[in-house]
Protein backbone atom coordinates (compact mmCIF):
# COMPACT_ATOMS: atom_id res chain seq x y z
CA UNK A 1 0.00 0.00 0.00
CA UNK A 2 2.79 2.43 0.87
CA UNK A 3 4.70 1.90 -2.39
CA UNK A 4 1.80 2.42 -4.84
CA UNK A 5 0.64 5.46 -2.84
CA UNK A 6 4.13 6.94 -2.80
CA UNK A 7 4.45 6.50 -6.56
CA UNK A 8 1.08 8.17 -7.14
CA UNK A 9 1.67 11.17 -4.90
CA UNK A 10 5.40 11.84 -5.04
CA UNK A 11 6.71 9.97 -8.06
CA UNK A 12 9.62 7.55 -8.48
CA UNK A 13 12.25 9.55 -6.58
CA UNK A 14 12.03 7.42 -3.45
CA UNK A 15 12.40 4.29 -5.58
CA UNK A 16 15.99 5.35 -6.23
CA UNK A 17 16.57 3.45 -2.99
CA UNK A 18 16.56 0.23 -5.02
CA UNK A 19 19.95 1.28 -6.39
CA UNK A 20 21.34 0.59 -2.92
CA UNK A 21 20.76 -3.16 -3.21
CA UNK A 22 24.19 -4.07 -4.69
CA UNK A 23 25.96 -2.14 -1.90
CA UNK A 24 23.77 -3.81 0.73
CA UNK A 25 24.66 -7.22 -0.71
CA UNK A 26 28.38 -6.44 -0.51
CA UNK A 27 28.31 -5.27 3.11
CA UNK A 28 25.98 -7.95 4.43
CA UNK A 29 27.47 -10.91 2.56
CA UNK A 30 31.15 -9.98 2.98
CA UNK A 31 31.16 -8.59 6.52
CA UNK A 32 27.97 -8.97 8.51
CA UNK A 33 27.06 -12.60 7.85
CA UNK A 34 30.62 -13.93 8.45
CA UNK A 35 30.89 -11.85 11.64
CA UNK A 36 27.62 -13.28 12.97
CA UNK A 37 28.26 -16.86 11.85
CA UNK A 38 31.67 -17.10 13.53
CA UNK A 39 30.20 -16.42 16.99
CA UNK A 40 30.42 -19.47 19.25
CA UNK A 41 27.66 -20.86 21.49
CA UNK A 42 25.09 -18.36 20.24
CA UNK A 43 21.54 -19.38 19.38
CA UNK A 44 19.97 -15.90 19.18
CA UNK A 45 21.16 -12.42 18.32
CA UNK A 46 20.65 -11.09 21.82
CA UNK A 47 22.83 -13.78 23.40
CA UNK A 48 25.59 -12.31 21.25
CA UNK A 49 24.95 -8.88 22.79
CA UNK A 50 25.19 -10.30 26.31
CA UNK A 51 28.62 -11.80 25.57
CA UNK A 52 30.07 -8.38 24.70
CA UNK A 53 27.79 -5.81 26.34
CA UNK A 54 26.60 -7.69 29.40
CA UNK A 55 23.06 -8.45 30.48
CA UNK A 56 22.03 -4.80 30.15
CA UNK A 57 23.08 -4.86 26.47
CA UNK A 58 20.99 -7.96 25.82
CA UNK A 59 17.93 -6.45 27.51
CA UNK A 60 18.36 -3.16 25.63
CA UNK A 61 18.48 -4.88 22.25
CA UNK A 62 15.64 -7.30 22.96
CA UNK A 63 13.46 -4.58 24.48
CA UNK A 64 13.90 -2.23 21.52
CA UNK A 65 13.21 -5.07 19.08
CA UNK A 66 9.95 -5.96 20.84
CA UNK A 67 8.88 -2.31 20.88
CA UNK A 68 9.74 -1.92 17.18
CA UNK A 69 7.76 -5.04 16.23
CA UNK A 70 4.70 -4.02 18.25
CA UNK A 71 4.60 -0.59 16.58
CA UNK A 72 5.14 -2.30 13.22
CA UNK A 73 2.14 -4.56 13.80
CA UNK A 74 0.03 -1.62 14.97
CA UNK A 75 0.91 0.32 11.81
CA UNK A 76 -0.07 -2.63 9.62
CA UNK A 77 -3.45 -2.86 11.35
CA UNK A 78 -3.99 0.89 10.94
CA UNK A 79 -3.06 0.87 7.24
CA UNK A 80 -5.25 -2.15 6.50
CA UNK A 81 -8.31 -0.77 8.25
CA UNK A 82 -8.04 2.94 7.39
CA UNK A 83 -6.56 2.75 3.88
CA UNK A 84 -8.08 -0.51 2.60
CA UNK A 85 -11.19 -1.82 4.31
CA UNK A 86 -12.82 1.56 5.02
CA UNK A 87 -12.56 2.95 1.45
CA UNK A 88 -13.23 -0.45 -0.13
CA UNK A 89 -16.55 -0.91 1.59
CA UNK A 90 -17.35 2.79 2.06
CA UNK A 91 -17.50 2.39 5.84
CA UNK A 92 -17.50 5.31 8.25
CA UNK A 93 -14.06 5.78 9.83
CA UNK A 94 -15.60 5.59 13.30
CA UNK A 95 -15.64 1.82 12.70
CA UNK A 96 -11.83 1.67 12.46
CA UNK A 97 -11.29 0.37 16.02
CA UNK A 98 -13.86 -2.39 15.60
CA UNK A 99 -12.40 -3.52 12.27
CA UNK A 100 -8.88 -3.53 13.74
CA UNK A 101 -10.08 -5.67 16.64
CA UNK A 102 -11.71 -8.21 14.29
CA UNK A 103 -8.70 -8.42 11.95
CA UNK A 104 -6.22 -8.63 14.81
CA UNK A 105 -8.27 -11.24 16.65
CA UNK A 106 -8.47 -13.50 13.59
CA UNK A 107 -4.70 -13.33 13.19
CA UNK A 108 -4.16 -13.99 16.90
CA UNK A 109 -6.35 -17.11 16.72
CA UNK A 110 -4.58 -18.87 13.86
CA UNK A 111 -1.14 -17.73 15.03
CA UNK A 112 -1.57 -18.90 18.63
CA UNK A 113 -3.38 -22.14 17.78
CA UNK A 114 -1.29 -23.20 14.81
CA UNK A 115 2.10 -22.05 16.04
CA UNK A 116 5.06 -21.51 13.74
CA UNK A 117 3.97 -24.26 11.32
CA UNK A 118 0.70 -22.46 10.61
CA UNK A 119 2.56 -19.18 10.18
CA UNK A 120 5.06 -20.63 7.67
CA UNK A 121 2.30 -22.26 5.59
CA UNK A 122 0.00 -19.23 5.61
CA UNK A 123 2.90 -16.82 4.95
CA UNK A 124 3.84 -18.76 1.82
CA UNK A 125 0.25 -18.85 0.54
CA UNK A 126 -0.39 -15.19 1.41
CA UNK A 127 2.81 -14.03 -0.31
CA UNK A 128 1.76 -15.90 -3.44
CA UNK A 129 -1.71 -14.32 -3.33
CA UNK A 130 -0.19 -10.85 -2.85
CA UNK A 131 2.11 -11.30 -5.85
CA UNK A 132 -0.73 -12.58 -8.06
CA UNK A 133 -2.95 -9.69 -6.98
CA UNK A 134 -0.35 -7.10 -8.00
CA UNK A 135 0.20 -8.75 -11.39
CA UNK A 136 -3.54 -8.91 -12.03
CA UNK A 137 -3.91 -5.20 -11.25
CA UNK A 138 -1.24 -4.21 -13.79
CA UNK A 139 -2.73 -6.53 -16.44
CA UNK A 140 -6.29 -5.22 -15.95
CA UNK A 141 -5.18 -1.59 -16.18
CA UNK A 142 -3.16 -2.37 -19.30
CA UNK A 143 -6.22 -3.92 -20.94
CA UNK A 144 -8.56 -1.11 -19.83
CA UNK A 145 -6.45 1.75 -21.18
CA UNK A 146 -5.33 -0.04 -24.34
CA UNK A 147 -1.72 -0.97 -23.58
CA UNK A 148 1.23 -0.27 -21.32
CA UNK A 149 2.11 2.77 -23.42
CA UNK A 150 -1.12 4.44 -22.31
CA UNK A 151 -0.47 4.25 -18.55
CA UNK A 152 3.32 4.40 -18.37
CA UNK A 153 4.26 8.12 -18.08
CA UNK A 154 6.23 9.68 -20.92
CA UNK A 155 6.91 12.86 -18.98
CA UNK A 156 7.20 13.94 -15.37
CA UNK A 157 3.78 14.53 -13.79
CA UNK A 158 3.28 18.14 -12.74
CA UNK A 159 2.46 17.22 -9.12
CA UNK A 160 5.70 15.26 -8.67
CA UNK A 161 8.62 17.13 -7.10
CA UNK A 162 11.51 17.86 -9.45
CA UNK A 163 14.16 15.10 -9.40
CA UNK A 164 17.40 15.94 -7.58
CA UNK A 165 20.44 13.67 -7.69
CA UNK A 166 22.73 14.76 -4.87
CA UNK A 167 22.11 15.01 -1.11
CA UNK A 168 19.84 17.79 0.14
CA UNK A 169 18.88 18.09 3.80
CA UNK A 170 15.87 20.29 3.04
CA UNK A 171 14.28 18.09 0.32
CA UNK A 172 12.00 15.15 1.10
CA UNK A 173 13.75 12.72 -1.26
CA UNK A 174 16.72 12.91 -3.60
CA UNK A 175 18.36 10.05 -5.50
CA UNK A 176 21.36 9.82 -3.17
CA UNK A 177 19.28 10.51 -0.07
CA UNK A 178 16.90 7.65 -0.87
CA UNK A 179 19.83 5.36 -1.69
CA UNK A 180 21.59 6.17 1.60
CA UNK A 181 18.43 5.67 3.66
CA UNK A 182 17.74 2.27 2.10
CA UNK A 183 21.37 1.20 2.47
CA UNK A 184 21.38 2.05 6.17
CA UNK A 185 17.94 0.61 6.89
CA UNK A 186 18.47 -2.69 5.04
CA UNK A 187 21.96 -3.17 6.46
CA UNK A 188 20.77 -2.43 9.99
CA UNK A 189 17.85 -4.83 9.60
CA UNK A 190 20.05 -7.59 8.16
CA UNK A 191 22.48 -7.23 11.06
CA UNK A 192 20.12 -6.85 14.01
CA UNK A 193 16.67 -8.28 13.25
CA UNK A 194 16.06 -11.42 15.28
CA UNK A 195 14.41 -13.25 12.37
CA UNK A 196 17.30 -12.42 10.02
CA UNK A 197 19.93 -13.59 12.50
CA UNK A 198 18.01 -16.78 13.22
CA UNK A 199 17.87 -17.40 9.46
CA UNK A 200 21.67 -17.14 9.21
CA UNK A 201 22.31 -19.33 12.26
CA UNK A 202 19.93 -22.02 11.01
CA UNK A 203 21.93 -22.53 7.79
CA UNK A 204 24.79 -25.02 7.62
CA UNK A 205 27.53 -22.53 6.68
CA UNK A 206 28.33 -19.00 5.52
CA UNK A 207 27.74 -19.87 1.86
CA UNK A 208 24.22 -21.10 2.60
CA UNK A 209 23.50 -18.01 4.71
CA UNK A 210 24.65 -15.76 1.87
CA UNK A 211 22.49 -17.68 -0.58
CA UNK A 212 19.46 -17.28 1.70
CA UNK A 213 20.03 -13.53 1.97
CA UNK A 214 20.48 -13.23 -1.81
CA UNK A 215 17.13 -14.93 -2.44
CA UNK A 216 15.50 -12.62 0.11
CA UNK A 217 16.94 -9.52 -1.57
CA UNK A 218 15.93 -10.69 -5.04
CA UNK A 219 12.37 -11.23 -3.83
CA UNK A 220 12.29 -7.79 -2.19
CA UNK A 221 13.58 -6.14 -5.36
CA UNK A 222 11.06 -7.88 -7.59
CA UNK A 223 8.10 -7.07 -5.32
CA UNK A 224 9.20 -3.43 -5.02
CA UNK A 225 9.30 -3.08 -8.81
CA UNK A 226 5.89 -4.75 -9.16
CA UNK A 227 4.34 -2.44 -6.54
CA UNK A 228 5.93 0.59 -8.22
CA UNK A 229 4.30 -0.55 -11.47
CA UNK A 230 0.98 -0.89 -9.63
CA UNK A 231 1.29 2.74 -8.52
CA UNK A 232 1.99 3.97 -12.05
CA UNK A 233 -0.77 1.79 -13.46
CA UNK A 234 -3.54 3.00 -11.14
CA UNK A 235 -2.40 6.62 -11.59
CA UNK A 236 -2.60 6.15 -15.36
CA UNK A 237 -6.03 4.53 -15.00
CA UNK A 238 -7.56 7.39 -13.02
CA UNK A 239 -5.89 9.92 -15.30
CA UNK A 240 -7.55 8.20 -18.27
CA UNK A 241 -10.92 7.99 -16.49
CA UNK A 242 -11.16 11.13 -14.32
CA UNK A 243 -14.97 10.96 -14.27
CA UNK A 244 -14.76 8.24 -11.63
CA UNK A 245 -13.98 10.90 -9.05
CA UNK A 246 -16.47 13.54 -7.98
CA UNK A 247 -16.17 17.04 -9.41
CA UNK A 248 -13.24 18.89 -7.87
CA UNK A 249 -11.82 15.78 -6.17
CA UNK A 250 -8.24 14.84 -7.08
CA UNK A 251 -6.92 11.28 -6.87
CA UNK A 252 -3.62 12.72 -5.65
CA UNK A 253 -5.23 13.87 -2.40
CA UNK A 254 -6.03 10.26 -1.46
CA UNK A 255 -2.96 8.55 -2.96
CA UNK A 256 -2.70 5.79 -0.34
CA UNK A 257 -6.35 4.87 -0.97
CA UNK A 258 -6.11 4.93 -4.77
CA UNK A 259 -5.13 1.28 -5.16
CA UNK A 260 -8.03 0.02 -2.96
CA UNK A 261 -10.39 2.34 -4.82
CA UNK A 262 -9.26 0.88 -8.14
CA UNK A 263 -9.98 -2.60 -6.80
CA UNK A 264 -13.62 -1.56 -6.36
CA UNK A 265 -14.20 0.37 -9.58
CA UNK A 266 -11.66 -1.07 -12.00
CA UNK A 267 -11.59 -4.82 -11.50
CA UNK A 268 -14.16 -7.38 -12.64
CA UNK A 269 -16.25 -8.80 -9.79
CA UNK A 270 -14.37 -12.09 -9.50
CA UNK A 271 -10.95 -10.48 -9.51
CA UNK A 272 -11.98 -7.88 -6.94
CA UNK A 273 -12.25 -10.56 -4.28
CA UNK A 274 -8.86 -12.02 -5.20
CA UNK A 275 -7.04 -8.69 -4.94
CA UNK A 276 -8.80 -7.83 -1.67
CA UNK A 277 -7.63 -11.22 -0.41
CA UNK A 278 -4.11 -10.35 -1.57
CA UNK A 279 -4.07 -7.10 0.42
CA UNK A 280 -5.53 -8.68 3.55
CA UNK A 281 -3.17 -11.65 3.17
CA UNK A 282 -0.13 -9.39 3.15
CA UNK A 283 -1.36 -7.72 6.34
CA UNK A 284 -2.17 -10.94 8.18
CA UNK A 285 1.10 -12.54 7.07
CA UNK A 286 3.08 -9.66 8.57
CA UNK A 287 1.00 -9.66 11.75
CA UNK A 288 1.50 -13.38 12.32
CA UNK A 289 5.26 -13.12 11.77
CA UNK A 290 5.41 -10.16 14.15
CA UNK A 291 3.52 -11.96 16.91
CA UNK A 292 5.74 -15.03 16.65
CA UNK A 293 9.02 -13.11 16.59
CA UNK A 294 8.11 -10.88 19.56
CA UNK A 295 6.88 -13.90 21.50
CA UNK A 296 10.12 -15.79 20.82
CA UNK A 297 12.27 -12.86 21.99
CA UNK A 298 10.24 -12.20 25.15
CA UNK A 299 10.28 -15.87 26.14
CA UNK A 300 13.98 -16.47 25.44
CA UNK A 301 15.48 -13.12 26.46
CA UNK A 302 13.27 -12.10 29.37
CA UNK A 303 11.38 -15.09 30.80
CA UNK A 304 13.82 -17.98 30.28
CA UNK A 305 16.85 -15.77 30.95
CA UNK A 306 15.74 -15.18 34.56
CA UNK A 307 14.32 -18.62 35.32
CA UNK A 308 16.44 -21.00 37.41
CA UNK A 309 14.75 -24.11 36.04
CA UNK A 310 13.66 -25.01 32.54
CA UNK A 311 9.98 -25.22 31.64
CA UNK A 312 8.51 -28.39 30.21
CA UNK A 313 7.78 -28.40 26.49
CA UNK A 314 4.06 -28.10 27.19
CA UNK A 315 4.53 -25.17 29.56
CA UNK A 316 6.87 -23.51 27.05
CA UNK A 317 4.20 -23.71 24.36
CA UNK A 318 1.57 -22.30 26.72
CA UNK A 319 3.77 -19.36 27.71
CA UNK A 320 4.64 -18.60 24.08
CA UNK A 321 0.98 -18.75 23.12
CA UNK A 322 0.00 -16.39 25.94
CA UNK A 323 2.73 -13.90 25.00
CA UNK A 324 1.68 -14.00 21.32
CA UNK A 325 -1.90 -13.21 22.30
CA UNK A 326 -0.76 -10.38 24.59
CA UNK A 327 1.42 -8.83 21.87
CA UNK A 328 -1.48 -9.00 19.43
CA UNK A 329 -3.82 -7.26 21.87
CA UNK A 330 -1.30 -4.47 22.51
CA UNK A 331 -0.82 -4.00 18.75
CA UNK A 332 -4.58 -3.74 18.25
CA UNK A 333 -4.88 -0.89 20.76
CA UNK A 334 -1.78 0.91 19.46
CA UNK A 335 -3.24 0.79 15.93
CA UNK A 336 -5.81 3.32 17.11
CA UNK A 337 -3.00 5.77 17.94
CA UNK A 338 -0.33 5.50 15.22
CA UNK A 339 -2.60 6.98 12.54
CA UNK A 340 -2.58 10.30 14.40
CA UNK A 341 1.20 10.63 13.98
CA UNK A 342 1.08 10.95 10.16
CA UNK A 343 -1.44 10.04 7.47
CA UNK A 344 1.13 9.14 4.79
CA UNK A 345 2.09 5.47 4.85
CA UNK A 346 5.68 5.91 3.65
CA UNK A 347 6.28 8.56 6.30
CA UNK A 348 4.67 6.26 8.88
CA UNK A 349 7.12 3.51 7.91
CA UNK A 350 10.20 5.73 8.10
CA UNK A 351 9.30 7.90 11.09
CA UNK A 352 7.51 5.36 13.28
CA UNK A 353 7.93 1.74 12.20
CA UNK A 354 11.69 1.92 11.52
CA UNK A 355 12.53 4.48 14.20
CA UNK A 356 14.55 2.04 16.35
CA UNK A 357 16.22 0.08 13.54
CA UNK A 358 19.48 2.06 13.73
CA UNK A 359 19.66 2.14 17.56
CA UNK A 360 19.29 -1.66 17.67
CA UNK A 361 21.96 -2.23 15.02
CA UNK A 362 24.34 0.14 16.79
CA UNK A 363 24.52 -2.39 19.65
CA UNK A 364 25.31 -5.22 17.24
CA UNK A 365 27.94 -3.13 15.44
CA UNK A 366 29.66 -2.36 18.74
CA UNK A 367 29.50 -6.01 19.83
CA UNK A 368 30.84 -7.36 16.53
CA UNK A 369 33.37 -4.78 15.37
CA UNK A 370 34.57 -2.66 18.33
CA UNK A 371 37.11 -4.64 20.41
CA UNK A 372 37.19 -2.17 23.32
CA UNK A 373 33.41 -1.87 23.73
CA UNK A 374 32.05 -1.76 27.29
CA UNK A 375 28.48 -2.06 28.64
CA UNK A 376 28.48 1.66 29.45
CA UNK A 377 29.24 2.34 25.79
CA UNK A 378 26.17 0.35 24.77
CA UNK A 379 23.98 2.34 27.15
CA UNK A 380 25.35 5.67 25.87
CA UNK A 381 24.96 4.55 22.25
CA UNK A 382 21.32 3.60 22.79
CA UNK A 383 20.48 6.91 24.49
CA UNK A 384 22.24 9.06 21.88
CA UNK A 385 21.04 7.12 18.83
CA UNK A 386 17.41 6.99 19.97
CA UNK A 387 17.41 10.68 20.93
CA UNK A 388 18.76 11.69 17.52
CA UNK A 389 16.22 9.48 15.70
CA UNK A 390 13.27 10.90 17.64
CA UNK A 391 14.55 14.48 17.26
CA UNK A 392 14.79 14.24 13.46
CA UNK A 393 11.61 12.22 12.90
CA UNK A 394 9.22 14.18 15.09
CA UNK A 395 10.72 17.50 16.20
CA UNK A 396 12.79 18.60 13.19
CA UNK A 397 15.47 19.71 15.65
CA UNK A 398 18.31 19.60 13.14
CA UNK A 399 16.24 20.84 10.16
CA UNK A 400 16.72 17.48 8.44
CA UNK A 401 14.15 15.64 6.34
CA UNK A 402 12.90 12.18 7.39
CA UNK A 403 15.30 10.17 5.19
CA UNK A 404 18.18 11.38 7.37
CA UNK A 405 16.73 9.73 10.49
CA UNK A 406 18.38 6.31 10.17
CA UNK A 407 21.82 7.47 8.88
CA UNK A 408 22.24 10.14 11.56
CA UNK A 409 21.05 7.84 14.34
CA UNK A 410 23.52 5.18 13.16
CA UNK A 411 26.58 7.45 12.98
CA UNK A 412 25.95 9.27 16.27
CA UNK A 413 25.16 6.02 18.08
CA UNK A 414 28.37 4.31 16.94
CA UNK A 415 30.42 7.40 17.80
CA UNK A 416 28.90 7.61 21.28
CA UNK A 417 29.39 3.89 21.91
CA UNK A 418 33.05 4.00 20.88
CA UNK A 419 33.74 7.17 22.89
CA UNK A 420 32.09 6.05 26.13
CA UNK A 421 33.81 2.65 25.92
CA UNK A 422 37.28 4.18 26.05
CA UNK A 423 39.25 3.42 29.23
CA UNK A 424 38.70 5.91 32.03
CA UNK A 425 42.09 6.90 33.43
CA UNK A 426 41.80 8.23 37.00
CA UNK A 427 43.50 11.53 37.68
CA UNK A 428 46.64 11.26 39.81
CA UNK A 429 46.19 14.04 42.37
CA UNK A 430 49.80 13.92 43.51
CA UNK A 431 51.12 14.51 40.03
CA UNK A 432 48.67 17.36 39.55
CA UNK A 433 49.73 19.05 42.75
Amino acid sequence: LAYPGEMVKNGPMLFAQLAAYPFIMIVVCLWLIPAIMKQKNVTSGYELLEQRLGLIGRLQGAGMFVLLRIVWMASILYATTDKVIVPLFNIDRSWNPGIAIVLGTLTIIYTSLGGIRAVVITDALQSLIMFVGAIITVCVVTYAVGGVDNWFPHQWYSHWAEPIFWFRTDVRATFMGALLNMFVWMTCTAGSDQMAIQRYLSTRDITAARRSFTVHMATELFMSLILAAVGLAVLGYFTAFPEIFAQGVSPIDSADELFPRFVVVGLPAGLTGLVIAAILSAAMSSLSSGMNSTSAVIVSDFIDRFRHENLSDRAQVSVSRFVSILMGIIAIFLSMIVGHLTDNLVELCIKVVNLLTSPIFVLFFLALFVPWVKPRGGIAATIVSTTVAVSIAFFNVFKLEMLWTAPCALVTGIAAGCLFSLPITPTNRNSVS
